[in-house]
């Protein structure tokens, strides 16, 4: 995943490809809050049913 500051500033590009890609994310999903992005990717994990390193790569893919 990219380093927590670019995640920081494309955040708002990101969550919203995101949430079109994956229609059940909601804001509360994608709340990203600086110094907690390991429990972003664990909500995503629980949410999208997917690994932590396929977190990562949609996040980069994207």
């Amino acid at each position: 995943m990219t380093n927590s500051t670019v995640l920081k500033g494309n955040w708002n590009e990101l969550k919203g490809k995101l949430k079109q890609k994956y229609a059940e994310l909601t804001d509360d999903d994608l709340l990203f809050v600086e110094g907690k992005k390991d429990e972003l990717v664990g909500r995503l994990q629980t949410k999208l049913g997917k690994t932590k390193e396929e977190i990562h790569k949609i996040m980069e893919d994207i």
